[in-house]
This record gives C-alpha cells, structure tokens and sequence, in this order.
C-alpha cells in the first residue's frame, strides 16, 4: 500500500510540474503568433473545444450540466475566462512576458483579499500588507516614468493586473457553484463559451495567417490548454492543496526562463526584484491561507 500512495504521490508531482510548465509557456504564444490578442484566445477557445470533445468521446465522460442554472453559470465563466486570456495576452504584447507574468500574478494577493467579502468578513490584516507588497513590486518594475517605452509597461502592467482580477473572479465563481462539475467539464464550457461570446469581434487578419501561425495556434489550443488543464486536473486527485498552490507559483519562473532561452526576452533587474516581492507574497499567501483554513 505505502508504494502505491508513493506512485501516486510521483504521479500527481509530475502531472502538476507538467501542467504548471505548459501554463509558464502559454506566454510564449504572445510573441511567437502574429495576430492580436483577440484573435489568439477566440481561435485558441476553438481548438480547444474540438480536443476536449475528442477526449470526453475516448473516455465516454458525461458532457450534459445539471440544470439551467448551471448553463447561466458557465456562460458567466465562459465569459470571464476568455476575457482573462485576451487581456493576458494583451498585457505580454505590450510589456513584454516577464512583465506580463508578473502582473497577473497578483491574483492569490486578489484572491485573499476578495474572498473574506463574500463571508461579510474584513480581510486579515496580513493579507493587506502583503498586498501592499506586491503592489511595491510592481511600482518598482514600472520604473521611471516620461518615456515611451515605459509607458508601455505601465499598460501591460495595467492590463495584467486587470486579467488578474477576471482570473479571480472566475475562480471564486466557479470554486462556490460550479466546482461540483469536474475541471475538464468545467473547461470544456468556459472555452466553448468563451469562444462563442468573442468570435463577433474576431479579425480578418486570421485569414492571412501563416502556416508558422496556425502550428503555434494549434499548439497552444491542444497541448497548452487542453493538456495542460487534464494535467491540472489529476495533480488535484494525488496531491494537498498547499502543494499544488506553491508549485503553481513556480510558473512565472518558468515563463520567464522560456523567453530568455526561446524569445530572447531578458527581464531587466527592476523586474527581477519587483517580481521577487510580487511572487514571494503571493507564496506567503499560498501558505498562510491554507493555515488558515485549518485552523
């Protein structure tokens, strides 16, 4: 019995490395595909649906929700979800991947500070300081102001932390009535619905896309979402909820060194720090909030 839960225990530390690797090379797409931002997430909701139809066939999963209230709630995830990837992709193109990373991982910071609302409860003192510390960060990391290129990062930034706010909105909506349903399921509707409510505002440029273009595309829809999420998924099967929310904050790291080696994208030293104080409060509160809960 002890080797089983061993090899359960290695089979959840690798589906999660797995899956939090491929969510740090999303953000590559921003730069390697030549289309907008838009354009990227409404074809990428696509792909993405025609794989997890193809994987509820193979393993003859249940696709139907429960009643109408649910198809009301998946809309809304559906929404939210596509509108957190474009303005992710957005905020990357603008400032860049480490930047745009950075910012957007503002939302375990969101998260704590949200959530307590919802009970009519004010957050822990702990939480706003350490709110306040990533919000050090990323004045540090927007640096000077005055200059165009600044400017620029001012906007990723903006946009990222605004991705971050729709990433936690769709987390708490989906964890309090939609976590009922399995993450495969959940995400099969979001993508759906996502694709759906974007696909009026997608761009005639995607019919001059390359054949590089359309590789990339179907990369990011199969392997870097599809995959990626089934991974996801059966990491949360084998392994404490502490652990997989301190690996996951590993994928800024593994975003940023993807640039460097692939993109040539070199974070400067301001970023490094600003990500450093972004990143250790969002582990801090990783670990703080789940002592919290057992207490």
């Amino acid at each position: 019995m002890p080797s089983q839960s061993a090899a359960e225990q290695r089979k959840g530390l690798l589906s999660l490395h797995g899956a939090v690797l491929l969510f740090g090379g999303t953000a590559l797409f921003s730069q390697l595909i030549e289309l907008t931002a838009l354009d990227i997430t409404i074809i990428r909701c696509f792909i993405a649906v025609a794989t997890f139809i193809a994987l509820f066939q193979f393993r003859n999963e249940r696709v139907r929700l429960n009643n109408w209230r649910d198809y009301l709630i998946a809309l809304a995830l559906g929404v939210l979800m596509a509108t957190h990837w474009a303005t992710y992709f957005a905020g990357m193109q603008y400032a860049g991947v480490a930047i745009g990373v950075i910012a957007f991982y503002t939302y375990p910071l969101m998260t704590v500070l949200i959530e307590p609302l919802l009970h009519r409860q004010l957050p822990h003192i702990t939480d706003a300081l350490m709110g306040l510390v990533g919000l050090a960060g990323l004045w540090l990391i927007a640096g000077n102001s005055g200059t165009t290129q600044n400017s620029e990062v001012i906007a990723g930034i903006l946009t990222g932390v605004f991705s971050a706010l729709l990433f936690t909105a769709r987390n708490l909506l989906y964890k309090y009535q939609f976590s009922h349903y399995s993450g495969t399921q959940a995400m099969f509707y979001q993508t759906l619905i996502g694709g759906l409510a974007l696909v009026a505002f997608l761009s005639d440029d995607w019919q001059q896309a390359s054949g590089k273009d359309w590789t990339f595309l179907i990369l990011l829809g199969v392997v870097f979402t599809a995959l990626s999420h089934s991974l996801y998924t059966t990491s949360l099967r084998y392994l404490k909820a502490k652990t997989v929310g301190l690996i996951s904050c590993m994928q800024p790291l593994y975003s940023t060194s993807l640039a460097v080696l692939i993109l040539a994208d070199v974070p400067t030293w301001r970023t490094l720090l600003g990500g450093a104080l972004v990143l250790s409060a969002a582990a801090y509160e990783t670990l703080y909030g789940h002592k919290q809960s057992k207490s």
